[in-house]
């Protein structure tokens, strides 16, 4: 399966919407090169992190190389050690995870360079007992509700993307987002009734939503004129998101919903993206590098005011989309 500079795109089926899609994912990766990296996490220091970290749920993820450069889903500990693969599927990719509040299943984009396969499944955490959510096909980014009875996600509509909401087996099919411009990577509000997103501008600016489902009212969290992708809305009401500063890098932020108390999580020399929440809203995983397919990407933690930074992967892989489990 082919694959551009930086992980910036997908070819297949639905190539331009792919493409689309996976720009906004990574967020212009392929500005910099990362630098080394120093890591945190020795003496009392780590035996703090390692003592948190043993109460805590895995993290899932989506993986490739380049000797398999077709996407499975793996689990590991938010303390690293060595992932267990979910999947085994040579000629599909899975991609982007999404756990169920319920902990005992996940929702995530499988798709194939063919066509034969695109949309949104779920399967149970062993991997096994597939079922595909109907309605779905060329979608991407699937979020579970926090009561575990729908499933949000951009899907396109003509040359746009719009964000839909169904109920897992399919029906509704509801679209919330009618605009010009195309909306990404739905998260929802903990008590379930808004949902945040990225909305991306004919410039390639992007700025992160929320629209509140009882309405259909949409309403800016950040400014215009930065790039401003993969949202994650924690149970503590904050969104982390990745942003383009003026380094060129990609750095993670947070911001609360009402577009207030706005602050920078990491600085490095180093592309960050793709955050996820831990259940207590403490401490976020992320992606971090990708310039291109040489340059591997790692799955990092880190506390949410940027400090006690943890390499979780380590091997010469891509490891992206990482979803905390509830």
């Amino acid at each position: 399966m082919a694959r551009s500079s930086g992980r910036s795109g997908r070819t297949g089926t639905g190539a331009k919407g792919r493409a689309r899609l996976r720009r906004a994912a990574v967020a212009t990766a392929a500005l910099a090169v990362a630098a080394p990296l120093t890591l945190a996490a020795s003496g009392d220091a780590g035996a703090a992190e390692t003592a948190w970290a043993a109460g805590m749920r895995s993290i899932v993820f989506a993986r490739y190389d380049t000797a398999a450069p077709v996407e499975d889903l793996y689990t590991i500990s938010p303390l690293g050690g060595t992932p267990v693969q979910l999947t085994h599927t040579p000629t599909v990719s899975d991609v982007m995870p999404s756990w169920s509040p319920d902990r005992k299943r996940v929702a995530f984009l499988r798709y194939g360079s063919d066509g034969a396969i695109d949309g949104i499944w779920t399967m149970a955490i062993t991997g096994g007992d597939l079922k595909p959510v109907p309605g779905t096909q060329g979608a991407s980014d699937p979020a579970w509700s926090p009561d575990g009875t729908r499933i949000a996600y951009s899907k396109p509509v003509g040359s746009e993307r719009e964000i839909y909401v169904t109920d897992l087996d399919g029906s509704p099919n509801t679209r919330l987002t009618t605009t010009a411009e195309d909306e990404y990577h739905p998260t929802w509000s903990p008590d379930g009734g808004q949902l945040a997103y990225s909305r991306t501008d004919g410039a390639g600016h992007s700025r992160l939503m929320r629209i509140q489902l009882s309405t259909l009212a949409q309403t800016p969290v950040t400014l215009a004129g930065f790039q401003d992708w993969t949202p994650d809305w924690s149970r503590g009401n904050q969104i982390a998101f990745s942003r383009v500063d003026s380094t060129g890098f990609t750095h993670l932020f947070a911001v609360l919903p009402d577009g207030s108390g706005i602050h920078r999580i990491t600085s490095a020399r180093a592309n960050d993206k793709s955050p996820s929440w831990s259940p207590d809203g403490r401490r976020l995983v992320f992606t971090r590098g990708g310039t291109d397919d040489a340059d591997p990407e790692h799955l990092f933690v880190v506390r949410g005011d940027g400090t006690a930074l943890l390499q979780l992967t380590k091997t010469d892989s891509h490891d992206l989309e990482a979803d905390w489990r509830p």
